[in-house]
């Protein structure tokens, strides 16, 4: 008689075969809201990834639930290197917010299916974005027991409640705000600014470094 593996030996593979993005515009979405989040989230107890995969629950037959969201951020966990996000083995943490970056080769069904999984897993706030139809939508319960509201258009700007970011949607499409009001921005552009004003110091005589 063959037997069920035990829950030590299902596999939990750390790739879906599944390439990060299907476009340059998806990927440049992903790692802007990475690095952004990141920067934001820097001085808290959070973990921030993009495309990796979420396991949330152990299961004594494979395959193992899960899915891989663009972005996730859980709040309660620390950050460092991981192969994917088995949940078991953080404190039993799930991810709170979630965002989906479209791309064309993404269906309706696929985008539903996503959300039933985040839904049923625990996620409190999920958002999704069409960088090319400049659709975003997103749903938010405040526990994991409570029923989720959309977050449509008509409710913009809207800020997160648990991450305080702010969504606005203009001609040129979507913007991500800070609390504080500053524009998430792509990496290179802060590397820029920063080189910009570092020699404008040095231009006024002063060192950088000793500020």
């Amino acid at each position: 008689m063959v037997q069920s593996p035990s829950v030590s030996q299902v596999p939990y593979p750390d790739s879906d075969g599944q390439p990060m993005a299907d476009n340059t515009i998806q990927y440049r979405w992903i790692v802007r809201l990475v690095s952004n989040l990141k920067r934001l989230l820097k001085d808290q107890r959070a973990f921030v990834a993009g495309d990796l995969l979420w396991y949330p629950v152990q299961v004594e037959t494979p395959p193992a639930p899960a899915q891989a969201p663009n972005v996730m951020v859980v709040l309660g966990r620390t950050e460092g290197d991981r192969g994917s996000y088995k949940q078991w083995e953080e404190d039993n943490i799930m991810p709170q917010v979630v965002f989906e970056i479209l791309s064309p080769s993404n269906t309706a069904r696929e985008m539903l299916a996503k959300q039933a999984f985040y839904g049923k897993y625990g996620v409190l706030e999920m958002y999704f974005y069409d960088p090319e139809s400049f659709d975003f939508w997103g749903i938010i319960r405040s526990s994991p027991d409570r029923n989720f509201t959309p977050i449509m258009a008509m409710n913009f700007p809207w800020a997160s409640p648990i991450l305080g970011i702010c969504f606005e949607l203009f001609e040129s499409g979507l913007e991500v705000f800070y609390p504080n009001g500053d524009r998430f921005k792509d990496p290179e552009q802060v590397i820029e600014e920063r080189d910009r004003a570092f020699a404008k110091l040095k231009e006024l005589g002063i060192d950088p470094n000793e500020l």
